[in-house]
């Protein structure tokens, strides 16, 4: 399905004795894989083996394939997770791929009746994959779950949102989430009217963590890999529902996502990247009107944050350095924004700007 240019690390298949009728002893034969989960991999040390040494504590008696897709990673990220992590699968492309296609990568090559895609800055701190599975067992219409999000310091963070409109984008650019922060109406693009505390259906789960039923990829597809980095989760969401497919926030499994570990050093650049995205699925979903409005909504966004930090500059000497900081991320902001109403900026751009830092 994809040109690539990748090795794989394939560990023996779990085994299991089973007996046989028509035999005295047992057999051995390789063991049914419930769930594969994958984890793409570029830099991020770190947080790559927390992770993958949570996920080994806490996996339980799930029966599970773990596939690293590593994307041509330079600390020595894909050489130590082959030697402490044996028993997981190492596929390593020679260059970046970008996110969504790697997932597919390993979605291709993974045998589970359900897929499990694990952001690499994650940190399990207890079994959520089994009562995630236990759910969807129990719910056969819900194809897509996705767990609580919680900070480093067990505080929950929001990991939902609505397909994108342009009221849910204006709302938020003119404070309106802010000032009716409990209206569903007025909650804007990021729902700040919902507090992630009850488990249901939602148009969006954001990509950190994701469980998918098989059948459901099947019906719906791969992710699509012209989303390099961002945006690929809104677009596979938006398809699960014009498949007429159920999305569903889980309240009761949670992991700490620590956020941004593969772009913490270039947080401007990886901010246009991200509207990049955005624009893209814009110009996939709707015509050319609304990709305007929505490019209107944006510049008036950051127009108001390039005055307000203006303002915090001059009253607040104290905090000059991450207001400059802030204001330098909202003008380059801006600037493409007015670059991309002139049509001088194209959502296929993503991909050469990341390619070998993403």
């Amino acid at each position: 399905m994809f040109d690539l240019a990748s090795t794989r690390e394939v560990p023996t298949s779990p085994l299991r004795a089973v007996s046989s009728p028509s035999q005295a002893s047992s057999v051995l034969q390789p063991e049914k894989v419930t769930i594969s989960i994958v984890i793409v991999v570029w830099n991020a040390k770190k947080y790559v083996l927390e992770c993958l040494d949570s996920l080994r504590k806490y996996l339980g008696d799930v029966r599970a394939e773990v596939i690293i897709v590593d994307n041509a990673s330079t600390d020595g990220t894909p050489e130590l997770v082959a030697e402490l992590f044996p028993e997981f699968e190492l596929i390593r492309n020679t260059d970046n791929l970008g996110f969504a296609k790697a997932n597919n990568i390993g979605i291709t090559q993974s045998s589970g009746d359900y897929l499990c895609l694990v952001n690499s800055d994650v940190k399990f701190t207890g079994d959520c994959i089994s009562p995630m599975l236990k759910y969807l067992e129990e719910n056969p219409g819900v194809a897509m779950i996705g767990p609580k999000m919680l900070t480093a310091d067990g505080e929950v963070r929001r990991s939902t949102m609505r397909f994108p409109t342009i009221w849910n984008n204006f709302s938020p650019a003119i404070g309106l989430d802010r000032v009716f922060r409990s209206s569903g109406f007025f909650g804007g693009l990021l729902m700040s009217d919902f507090d992630h505390q009850q488990t249901i259906p939602v148009e969006v789960l954001n990509g950190w963590f994701l469980l998918v039923r098989r059948s459901a990829i099947e019906r719906v597809g791969l992710l699509d890999p012209q989303f390099f980095m961002y945006g690929e989760d809104v677009d596979w969401c938006y398809r699960f529902r014009k498949a007429g497919l159920e999305v569903v926030f889980f309240a009761e499994a949670a992991a700490i996502h620590y956020g941004g570990a593969s772009s913490a050093d270039a947080p401007v650049r990886f901010y246009l990247e991200m509207y990049r995205a955005y624009l893209q699925y814009w110009r996939k979903h709707h015509g050319w009107l609304a990709q305007q409005l929505f490019l209107v909504t944006l510049a008036v966004y950051h127009a108001g944050r390039v005055l307000g930090f203006a303002c915090s500059y001059v009253c607040s000497p104290s905090e000059r350095s991450s207001t400059v900081f802030k204001l330098k991320r909202s003008l380059a902001c801006l600037q493409w924004t007015t670059r991309a109403m002139r049509r001088k900026e194209s959502a296929s751009q993503v991909q050469p700007a990341l390619t070998n830092q993403c």
